[in-house]
């Protein structure tokens, strides 16, 4: 979020932007604070759980649903009471919990999420705690688990707000720190660029360049047959069985990670040599309806890559802008305009039949979808507190481009 900083006396307006970052870091805890960190997160997930039940079937009876302030007054009331082991874990833990529940609700009911679902114990475990955590070198302290040792890689910047502790399926533990901090305004490059997305390439820009799909799952997709066969045969409940599970779990976490710093990488890459970033916005969930191609646009990772891209220019000042769903980017000329409506998937190059011009098909996408360079001009103070009253970026959903590129 953007704030007024100052106005000087010639009438120049000065930005500072507030912004919100996560510092996340690789925590040691001992056998102990193990146990300790195990009921926070195995409480969190009842409560959760719990009220995820409690709040469905309230809807039904009732046609009516509950609030946050609700479900946290019975919290007090009566499920402490009916279940005294719940004070074991950190009471700001539990209500955290239940606003993320809260949260999970009204996403579903705005149609930027899937409906809430139950957690699981062999899951990614997380809790968040609001305050009462500290750091001092090579520590942080959480409440009810005491002082665990972390390993900080870089500095903390800004005034940290929250923190937030994972368990992944491989057993790691990591934190992550949410810290709020005061910059100057960033000037975006003036550049623009239409980015399309596919399988053949990766990344096709309205420049030119091509990026090919680094295809992390395709690589490792015959170990993780391997791991996965040898899983099966495990005798369900036995220690093997969990240390195969482990080891399976350890492949999509390497190939997970692969793909994050890929997408971050290349993300970064493109907002520092544009300020404005054309995509097109397609019907992912659609396209993995096609069983031949489900695999090659899941490990592609199209809306991880946009969603990268869109907070990385927000930060930087820059714009990120999505064309509709049904924009033809693929059969107009971008020379001329004309649209080749006969244009198949198999067509990897066309001539306009309007100016004879002859196309690449992914490159030519990009140019359409390329955003026109805005000239700049003077800000009114009235525009720019209504820019700081709606300032908050958007949460980008489900963006991803053609599976043309196939």
């Amino acid at each position: 979020m953007s704030q007024l900083d100052s106005i000087s006396s010639e009438g120049v307006f000065y930005w500072a932007m507030k912004l919100h970052k996560a510092f996340k870091f690789r925590i040691y805890p001992d056998d102990e604070q193990k146990g300790a960190l195990a009921i926070q997160f195995g409480h969190a997930r009842f409560v959760y759980n719990h009220y995820r039940r409690v709040r469905e079937e309230y809807y039904y009876e009732t046609a009516t649903g509950l609030s946050y302030r609700d479900t946290t007054d019975d919290l007090a009331q009566r499920l402490k009471v009916e279940y005294p082991w719940l004070s074991e874990a950190h009471s700001q833990v539990l209500q955290q919990t239940l606003k993320d529940l809260d949260r999970a609700y009204v996403n579903f009911f705005a149609g930027r999420a899937a409906y809430p679902r139950f957690k699981k114990k062999h899951a990614k475990q997380s809790i968040r705690f609001p305050q009462g955590f500290k750091l001092d070198g090579q520590r942080i302290y959480l409440p009810k688990v005491g002082w665990v040792r972390i390993v900080r890689h870089r500095r903390i910047e800004g005034v940290m707000k929250n923190c937030t502790v994972s368990r992944t399926k491989t057993g790691k533990y990591f934190v992550a720190i949410q810290c709020e901090m005061d910059v100057d305004e960033p000037t975006p490059a003036e550049s623009s660029v239409g980015i399309d997305l596919g399988l053949t390439t990766f990344v096709t820009l309205s420049t030119g360049e091509k990026v090919k799909p680094p295809q992390h799952l395709r690589r490792t997709e015959r170990r993780l047959k391997i791991r996965q066969r040898r899983l099966s045969r495990k005798q369900k409940g036995s220690n093997s069985r969990a240390k195969q599970r482990q080891r399976v779990a350890a492949t999509h976490e390497r190939v997970t990670n692969q793909r994050r710093d890929f997408h971050h990488k290349l993300s970064r890459q493109i907002v520092d040599r544009f300020g404005i970033i054309g995509f097109e916005t397609l019907n992912v969930r659609g396209m993995l309806a096609n069983h031949h191609l489900a695999k090659s646009i899941s490990d592609a990772g199209w809306y991880q890559f946009v969603t990268f891209t869109s907070y990385k220019a927000a930060w930087a000042g820059g714009t990120v802008e999505k064309a509709d769903q049904w924009y033809p980017s693929s059969k107009l000329c971008s020379a001329c305009g004309e649209k080749n409506a006969s244009l198949k998937l198999s067509d990897r190059q066309w001539v306009c039949l309007g100016c004879g011009a002859i196309h690449d098909r992914d490159e030519n996408a990009a140019k359409n979808l390329e955003p026109l360079p805005r000239e700049p001009r003077e800000v009114t103070p009235v525009e720019i507190r209504a820019a700081v009253a709606h300032s908050a970026p958007e949460n980008s959903q489900g963006t991803a481009l053609e599976a043309q590129a196939l």
